[in-house]
């Protein structure tokens, strides 16, 4: 058993401004096997000698943090159970001190905003290798918020001068079905190519993101569709009308 972490009075105390205080222990909040190898593997190599828990729900998220509080934490948001938004914010209102950190699919403002506002102190996308998820990591003890460029593009977009003409093209819109389920406009690509037959990594090859992120989408579209086989998923397609019925 480790010994327990004294919890210190706000995560900035990670960088101290003389030098940098060793990260001891993290928790990774993850669900899908091969997602949560990958961010342990980078967690340790950005951290050498932290001792990393696991948690696959927010159920054993919060038994885990009620065993050792982690001075960082990766939490995805697609959670079985529920939204890491929400331990995100628990984290925020009674444990200050942990360093919650996004690491998600989801590159759109409403998750991101939400994820801020609820205090993360960082969001990472799933769609880099694991080296760059590794210095992003390192970075904190430096100082540096851990933001995928990605993101802090859409941060300086959102936040700077936006000017919009007639030729601005309109963002593609979600699909929203007659019980009010709605797939982003990538979920409806990922859904379609998984209904035609396609692996995961095929699928991720295809839309040119890692095969971490298209099962991130897969596991997203399943769990809003109430389904659990490729067989429901290429029905759901057929009936939302991303697929021909003639590819099947």
């Amino acid at each position: 058993m480790t010994e327990s972490i004294k919890p210190s009075d706000n995560w900035h105390t990670l960088y101290t401004g003389d030098g940098v205080k060793q990260v001891q222990y993290g928790l990774i909040v993850e669900d899908l096997p091969d997602a949560r190898e990958w961010l342990i593997a980078a967690m340790g190599e950005a951290f050498p000698g932290v001792t990393i828990a696991t948690a696959a729900s927010l159920a054993d998220a919060r038994s885990a943090i009620n065993t050792q509080l982690p001075q960082i934490a990766l939490i995805d948001i697609g959670l079985p159970d529920g939204s890491g938004i929400d331990l995100i914010n628990e984290l925020n209102l009674t444990h200050r001190e942990v360093m919650s950190i996004v690491t998600s699919v989801f590159d759109d403002d409403t998750h991101l905003f939400a994820a801020l506002g609820a205090g993360a102190s960082g969001y990472l996308l799933k769609d880099q290798s694991r080296d760059e998820l590794t210095d992003m990591l390192k970075r904190i003890v430096e100082g540096q918020p851990p933001l995928s460029p990605a993101i802090a593009r859409r941060l300086l977009g959102f936040f700077g001068p936006r000017q919009l003409t007639a030729t601005t093209p309109e963002p593609a819109p979600d699909a929203q079905d007659e019980e009010g389920i709605t797939l982003t406009t990538r979920e409806q690509e990922v859904l379609g190519l998984i209904a035609k037959g396609y692996t995961t990594p095929k699928v991720g090859e295809l839309l040119n993101i890692t095969k971490n992120t298209a099962a991130g989408y897969v596991k997203s579209i399943y769990r809003k569709l109430n389904i659990s086989s490729r067989a429901e998923a290429a029905m759901e397609a057929s009936r939302r009308g991303f697929v021909s019925p003639d590819a099947f």
